[in-house]
Protein backbone atom coordinates (compact mmCIF):
# COMPACT_ATOMS: atom_id res chain seq x y z
CA UNK A 1 0.00 0.00 0.00
CA UNK A 2 1.84 2.94 -1.20
CA UNK A 3 0.26 6.27 0.55
CA UNK A 4 0.49 8.92 -1.53
CA UNK A 5 -1.00 11.88 0.86
CA UNK A 6 -2.80 12.09 4.06
CA UNK A 7 -5.39 14.32 5.16
CA UNK A 8 -5.47 14.72 9.23
CA UNK A 9 -8.14 16.51 11.00
CA UNK A 10 -6.63 17.45 14.63
CA UNK A 11 -8.67 17.27 17.62
CA UNK A 12 -7.86 16.95 21.36
CA UNK A 13 -8.34 13.14 21.90
CA UNK A 14 -9.49 11.08 18.39
CA UNK A 15 -8.22 12.42 15.34
CA UNK A 16 -9.04 11.41 11.58
CA UNK A 17 -6.88 10.55 8.60
CA UNK A 18 -7.83 9.85 5.16
CA UNK A 19 -5.48 8.74 2.82
CA UNK A 20 -4.80 8.10 -0.70
CA UNK A 21 -2.63 6.30 -3.08
CA UNK A 22 -0.89 7.54 -6.52
CA UNK A 23 -3.62 8.07 -8.31
CA UNK A 24 -5.43 9.83 -5.51
CA UNK A 25 -7.97 6.75 -4.73
CA UNK A 26 -9.16 6.49 -1.60
CA UNK A 27 -7.28 3.93 0.84
CA UNK A 28 -8.63 4.45 3.98
CA UNK A 29 -10.86 6.74 6.53
CA UNK A 30 -10.26 6.38 10.33
CA UNK A 31 -10.32 7.44 13.41
CA UNK A 32 -6.93 7.35 15.47
CA UNK A 33 -6.80 7.88 18.99
CA UNK A 34 -4.15 10.68 20.37
CA UNK A 35 -2.01 8.30 22.14
CA UNK A 36 -1.75 6.27 18.84
CA UNK A 37 -1.27 9.13 16.30
CA UNK A 38 2.83 9.01 16.32
CA UNK A 39 3.10 4.85 16.34
CA UNK A 40 1.16 5.44 12.89
CA UNK A 41 3.15 7.62 11.42
CA UNK A 42 6.48 5.90 12.40
CA UNK A 43 5.21 3.00 10.88
CA UNK A 44 4.24 4.72 7.31
CA UNK A 45 7.01 5.51 4.80
CA UNK A 46 7.25 9.61 3.94
CA UNK A 47 3.98 10.83 2.53
CA UNK A 48 2.19 14.46 2.02
CA UNK A 49 0.48 15.32 5.55
CA UNK A 50 -1.84 17.85 5.25
CA UNK A 51 -3.45 19.79 7.79
CA UNK A 52 -5.67 22.91 8.42
CA UNK A 53 -3.76 25.67 10.09
CA UNK A 54 -5.54 25.57 13.30
CA UNK A 55 -4.80 24.97 17.10
CA UNK A 56 -2.12 22.27 17.69
CA UNK A 57 -1.36 22.27 13.71
CA UNK A 58 1.88 24.28 14.15
CA UNK A 59 3.41 20.99 16.54
CA UNK A 60 2.36 18.19 14.89
CA UNK A 61 3.52 19.98 11.75
CA UNK A 62 7.03 19.79 13.45
CA UNK A 63 6.62 16.12 15.09
CA UNK A 64 5.45 14.64 11.61
CA UNK A 65 8.38 16.57 9.42
CA UNK A 66 10.93 14.73 12.07
CA UNK A 67 9.78 11.85 11.01
CA UNK A 68 10.32 12.72 7.05
CA UNK A 69 6.84 13.34 6.38
CA UNK A 70 5.94 16.37 3.93
CA UNK A 71 3.55 18.45 5.71
CA UNK A 72 1.37 20.95 4.57
CA UNK A 73 -0.58 23.54 6.28
CA UNK A 74 -3.58 24.71 4.84
CA UNK A 75 -5.51 27.59 5.87
CA UNK A 76 -9.44 26.54 7.10
CA UNK A 77 -11.19 28.70 4.54
CA UNK A 78 -9.10 27.12 1.41
CA UNK A 79 -10.26 23.70 2.64
CA UNK A 80 -14.08 24.21 2.77
CA UNK A 81 -15.09 24.25 -0.65
CA UNK A 82 -13.82 20.59 -0.79
CA UNK A 83 -16.21 19.20 2.25
CA UNK A 84 -18.82 17.36 -0.08
CA UNK A 85 -21.06 16.33 2.50
CA UNK A 86 -22.45 17.37 5.74
CA UNK A 87 -19.41 18.19 7.82
CA UNK A 88 -18.26 15.55 10.10
CA UNK A 89 -14.82 14.71 10.92
CA UNK A 90 -14.60 12.02 7.94
CA UNK A 91 -15.48 14.55 5.04
CA UNK A 92 -13.47 17.04 6.77
CA UNK A 93 -10.12 14.58 6.42
CA UNK A 94 -11.24 13.33 3.09
CA UNK A 95 -11.15 17.48 2.01
CA UNK A 96 -8.27 18.38 3.54
CA UNK A 97 -6.52 15.47 1.45
CA UNK A 98 -8.40 16.36 -1.76
CA UNK A 99 -7.37 20.17 -0.97
CA UNK A 100 -3.43 19.53 -0.99
CA UNK A 101 -3.59 17.76 -4.33
CA UNK A 102 -4.75 21.10 -6.05
CA UNK A 103 -1.61 22.48 -7.70
CA UNK A 104 -2.32 26.15 -6.87
CA UNK A 105 -3.21 25.76 -3.27
CA UNK A 106 -1.45 27.80 -1.10
CA UNK A 107 0.22 26.74 2.40
CA UNK A 108 0.96 28.15 6.06
CA UNK A 109 4.54 28.07 7.07
CA UNK A 110 5.03 26.11 9.95
CA UNK A 111 6.14 27.92 12.84
CA UNK A 112 9.39 27.14 15.20
CA UNK A 113 8.83 26.81 18.94
CA UNK A 114 10.08 30.69 19.42
CA UNK A 115 7.80 32.38 16.83
CA UNK A 116 4.94 30.25 19.24
CA UNK A 117 6.10 31.74 22.34
CA UNK A 118 6.36 34.98 20.93
CA UNK A 119 2.74 34.88 19.63
CA UNK A 120 1.35 33.04 23.23
CA UNK A 121 3.05 35.92 25.11
CA UNK A 122 1.73 39.02 22.50
CA UNK A 123 -1.77 36.87 23.52
CA UNK A 124 -1.38 36.93 26.86
CA UNK A 125 -0.90 40.71 27.01
CA UNK A 126 -4.13 41.15 24.73
CA UNK A 127 -6.35 39.05 27.34
CA UNK A 128 -4.64 40.91 30.29
CA UNK A 129 -5.52 43.95 28.64
CA UNK A 130 -9.20 43.39 27.48
CA UNK A 131 -9.65 42.43 31.49
CA UNK A 132 -7.88 45.38 32.90
CA UNK A 133 -9.97 47.75 30.47
CA UNK A 134 -13.35 45.48 31.24
CA UNK A 135 -12.53 45.98 35.37
CA UNK A 136 -11.49 49.96 34.26
CA UNK A 137 -15.17 50.42 32.66
CA UNK A 138 -16.98 47.86 35.57
CA UNK A 139 -15.16 50.91 38.03
CA UNK A 140 -16.11 54.22 35.98
CA UNK A 141 -19.87 52.20 35.81
CA UNK A 142 -20.60 51.61 39.83
CA UNK A 143 -19.29 54.63 40.40
CA UNK A 144 -22.21 56.46 37.64
CA UNK A 145 -24.84 54.91 39.73
CA UNK A 146 -24.01 57.03 42.84
CA UNK A 147 -23.31 59.94 40.51
CA UNK A 148 -19.92 60.27 40.44
CA UNK A 149 -18.57 60.50 37.15
CA UNK A 150 -14.85 59.67 35.74
CA UNK A 151 -13.53 59.89 32.39
CA UNK A 152 -12.71 57.45 29.70
CA UNK A 153 -9.42 56.12 29.99
CA UNK A 154 -7.37 53.75 31.96
CA UNK A 155 -5.38 56.68 33.10
CA UNK A 156 -8.54 58.59 33.88
CA UNK A 157 -9.19 55.69 36.19
CA UNK A 158 -6.09 55.66 37.89
CA UNK A 159 -5.85 59.31 38.41
CA UNK A 160 -9.55 59.65 39.97
CA UNK A 161 -10.88 56.20 41.32
CA UNK A 162 -8.35 56.56 44.50
CA UNK A 163 -9.58 60.15 45.56
CA UNK A 164 -13.23 58.87 45.08
CA UNK A 165 -13.04 56.26 47.30
CA UNK A 166 -11.06 58.27 49.79
CA UNK A 167 -13.43 61.10 49.61
CA UNK A 168 -15.69 61.06 52.44
CA UNK A 169 -17.95 63.82 51.41
CA UNK A 170 -19.81 61.79 48.61
CA UNK A 171 -22.45 59.19 48.99
CA UNK A 172 -20.94 55.81 48.83
CA UNK A 173 -21.79 53.46 51.37
CA UNK A 174 -18.96 52.56 53.45
CA UNK A 175 -19.26 48.41 51.97
CA UNK A 176 -18.89 49.98 48.56
CA UNK A 177 -16.18 51.34 49.21
CA UNK A 178 -14.31 48.04 50.77
CA UNK A 179 -15.57 46.50 47.37
CA UNK A 180 -14.48 49.41 44.84
CA UNK A 181 -10.97 49.56 46.46
CA UNK A 182 -10.36 45.33 46.41
CA UNK A 183 -11.26 46.17 42.79
CA UNK A 184 -9.04 49.27 41.99
CA UNK A 185 -6.81 46.70 43.65
CA UNK A 186 -7.22 44.01 40.85
CA UNK A 187 -6.86 46.62 38.10
CA UNK A 188 -3.70 48.02 39.74
CA UNK A 189 -2.92 43.95 39.49
CA UNK A 190 -3.73 43.69 36.27
CA UNK A 191 -1.51 46.88 35.12
CA UNK A 192 1.49 45.65 36.53
CA UNK A 193 0.95 42.08 34.48
CA UNK A 194 0.39 44.04 31.49
CA UNK A 195 3.94 45.34 31.86
CA UNK A 196 5.51 42.25 33.50
CA UNK A 197 4.26 40.21 29.80
CA UNK A 198 5.16 43.58 27.98
CA UNK A 199 8.96 43.18 29.75
CA UNK A 200 9.36 39.88 28.89
CA UNK A 201 8.68 40.46 24.94
CA UNK A 202 10.79 43.58 25.00
CA UNK A 203 13.31 41.09 26.56
CA UNK A 204 13.31 38.31 23.13
CA UNK A 205 13.11 41.56 20.94
CA UNK A 206 16.60 42.12 22.35
CA UNK A 207 17.68 39.04 21.21
CA UNK A 208 16.48 39.16 17.91
CA UNK A 209 18.42 40.64 15.27
CA UNK A 210 15.42 40.62 12.08
CA UNK A 211 13.13 42.06 15.29
CA UNK A 212 15.40 44.68 16.07
CA UNK A 213 16.24 45.37 11.95
CA UNK A 214 11.96 45.98 11.96
CA UNK A 215 12.06 47.90 14.52
CA UNK A 216 13.96 50.93 12.65
CA UNK A 217 11.15 51.31 10.61
CA UNK A 218 8.83 54.30 11.36
CA UNK A 219 5.51 53.29 12.82
CA UNK A 220 7.15 49.82 13.69
CA UNK A 221 7.88 49.27 17.38
CA UNK A 222 8.99 46.56 19.54
CA UNK A 223 5.19 44.91 20.05
CA UNK A 224 4.55 45.32 15.82
CA UNK A 225 8.50 44.04 15.14
CA UNK A 226 7.78 41.24 17.25
CA UNK A 227 4.44 40.07 16.28
CA UNK A 228 5.70 40.38 12.58
CA UNK A 229 8.27 37.84 13.44
CA UNK A 230 5.80 35.45 14.95
CA UNK A 231 3.26 35.32 12.33
CA UNK A 232 5.50 36.32 9.21
CA UNK A 233 9.00 34.87 10.37
CA UNK A 234 9.57 32.91 7.12
CA UNK A 235 9.88 35.86 4.44
CA UNK A 236 9.99 32.42 2.01
CA UNK A 237 6.28 31.48 2.05
CA UNK A 238 5.59 34.72 0.50
CA UNK A 239 6.20 35.37 -3.23
CA UNK A 240 6.34 39.45 -2.68
CA UNK A 241 5.31 41.95 -0.22
CA UNK A 242 1.96 42.57 -1.77
CA UNK A 243 1.21 39.02 -1.12
CA UNK A 244 1.90 39.94 3.06
CA UNK A 245 -0.20 42.61 2.45
CA UNK A 246 -3.04 40.57 1.31
CA UNK A 247 -2.83 38.28 3.85
CA UNK A 248 -2.75 40.71 6.60
CA UNK A 249 -5.94 41.98 5.08
CA UNK A 250 -4.71 45.80 4.16
CA UNK A 251 -5.32 45.45 0.98
CA UNK A 252 -8.89 46.55 -0.99
CA UNK A 253 -11.61 43.98 -1.67
CA UNK A 254 -12.80 43.39 -4.88
CA UNK A 255 -15.91 42.79 -6.35
CA UNK A 256 -14.79 42.70 -10.28
CA UNK A 257 -16.76 41.13 -12.97
CA UNK A 258 -17.71 42.05 -16.53
CA UNK A 259 -13.99 44.07 -16.90
CA UNK A 260 -15.68 46.64 -14.05
CA UNK A 261 -12.84 47.23 -11.48
CA UNK A 262 -14.51 47.77 -8.20
CA UNK A 263 -12.90 48.02 -4.94
CA UNK A 264 -13.92 47.83 -1.19
CA UNK A 265 -12.72 48.60 1.79
CA UNK A 266 -9.80 46.85 3.26
CA UNK A 267 -10.46 42.61 3.84
CA UNK A 268 -9.35 42.52 6.95
CA UNK A 269 -8.45 39.12 6.18
CA UNK A 270 -5.08 37.11 8.68
CA UNK A 271 -3.85 38.11 12.01
CA UNK A 272 -5.84 40.65 13.58
CA UNK A 273 -3.87 41.61 15.92
CA UNK A 274 -0.69 42.06 13.67
CA UNK A 275 -2.63 44.25 11.23
CA UNK A 276 -4.09 46.66 14.15
CA UNK A 277 -0.26 47.21 15.59
CA UNK A 278 0.53 48.31 12.03
CA UNK A 279 -2.52 50.66 11.32
CA UNK A 280 -1.80 52.31 15.07
CA UNK A 281 1.62 52.62 14.09
CA UNK A 282 0.95 54.26 11.55
CA UNK A 283 -1.56 56.69 12.84
CA UNK A 284 1.05 57.26 15.34
CA UNK A 285 3.10 58.42 12.64
CA UNK A 286 1.03 60.66 10.62
CA UNK A 287 -0.52 62.41 13.97
CA UNK A 288 3.31 63.22 14.34
CA UNK A 289 3.88 64.67 10.94
CA UNK A 290 1.10 66.72 10.96
CA UNK A 291 2.85 67.92 14.10
CA UNK A 292 5.14 69.09 12.45
CA UNK A 293 3.67 70.90 9.77
CA UNK A 294 1.66 72.90 12.51
CA UNK A 295 5.06 74.10 14.13
CA UNK A 296 6.35 75.26 10.46
CA UNK A 297 8.45 72.66 9.62
CA UNK A 298 10.09 73.50 6.00
CA UNK A 299 8.50 70.41 3.91
CA UNK A 300 11.59 69.82 2.01
CA UNK A 301 13.18 68.88 5.59
CA UNK A 302 10.72 66.22 5.60
CA UNK A 303 11.43 62.66 4.55
CA UNK A 304 10.59 60.85 1.55
CA UNK A 305 8.34 58.60 3.39
CA UNK A 306 6.73 61.95 5.36
CA UNK A 307 6.50 63.84 1.53
CA UNK A 308 4.50 61.07 0.45
CA UNK A 309 2.30 61.19 3.22
CA UNK A 310 1.91 64.43 2.81
CA UNK A 311 0.80 64.47 -0.57
CA UNK A 312 -1.47 61.67 0.23
CA UNK A 313 -3.39 63.89 2.76
CA UNK A 314 -4.57 66.64 0.30
CA UNK A 315 -6.86 64.16 -1.64
CA UNK A 316 -7.35 61.67 1.23
CA UNK A 317 -8.65 61.36 4.47
CA UNK A 318 -6.85 60.52 7.47
CA UNK A 319 -7.86 56.94 7.87
CA UNK A 320 -7.02 55.87 4.55
CA UNK A 321 -3.72 57.08 4.98
CA UNK A 322 -3.02 55.33 7.98
CA UNK A 323 -4.01 52.38 6.39
CA UNK A 324 -1.94 52.87 3.23
CA UNK A 325 1.27 53.84 5.68
CA UNK A 326 0.63 50.37 7.22
CA UNK A 327 0.37 48.40 3.72
CA UNK A 328 4.00 49.88 2.46
CA UNK A 329 4.93 49.01 6.22
CA UNK A 330 4.08 45.85 5.96
CA UNK A 331 5.66 45.19 2.06
CA UNK A 332 8.83 47.15 3.63
CA UNK A 333 9.34 44.71 6.99
CA UNK A 334 8.75 41.60 4.15
CA UNK A 335 11.51 43.27 2.00
CA UNK A 336 14.11 43.66 5.20
CA UNK A 337 12.95 39.91 6.24
CA UNK A 338 13.79 38.50 2.97
CA UNK A 339 16.71 40.48 1.96
CA UNK A 340 18.76 40.80 5.16
CA UNK A 341 18.88 44.40 4.78
CA UNK A 342 18.43 47.17 7.07
CA UNK A 343 15.82 49.59 6.83
CA UNK A 344 16.55 52.45 4.78
CA UNK A 345 14.67 55.95 4.02
CA UNK A 346 14.05 56.83 0.81
CA UNK A 347 15.69 53.72 -0.64
CA UNK A 348 14.23 52.84 -4.04
CA UNK A 349 13.45 49.52 -4.90
CA UNK A 350 14.59 48.04 -8.68
CA UNK A 351 13.13 45.55 -10.76
CA UNK A 352 15.75 42.21 -11.81
CA UNK A 353 15.92 43.88 -15.26
CA UNK A 354 16.57 47.45 -13.85
CA UNK A 355 19.27 46.19 -11.67
CA UNK A 356 20.93 44.19 -14.83
CA UNK A 357 20.84 47.18 -16.59
CA UNK A 358 22.49 49.17 -14.13
CA UNK A 359 25.29 46.49 -13.31
CA UNK A 360 26.25 46.25 -16.92
CA UNK A 361 26.73 50.11 -16.90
Amino acid sequence: MKVKAIGLDLAKNVFQVHGVDERERKLFNRQIKHAQLMEFFVKLPPCIVAMEACSSAHYWARKLSALGHTVRLIAPQHVKPYVKTNKNDAADAEAICEAVLRPNMKFVAAKSPEQQAIGALQAIRDGVMKARNATANRLRGLLMEFGVRIPKGVLQVRKHVPDVVEDASNELPAVLRVALFEEYEQFKALDARIAQVYKQIEQWHRTSAASQALEKVPGIGVLTATAMVAHAGDPDSFANGRQVSAWLGIVPRQNSSGGKTQLLGISKNGDSRLRTLLIHGARSVVTALKRKLAAGTDPRKLTSTEQWLVELLKRRNTNVVCVALANKNARTAWAILKHGRPYESGHVSLSPRARAALAAG
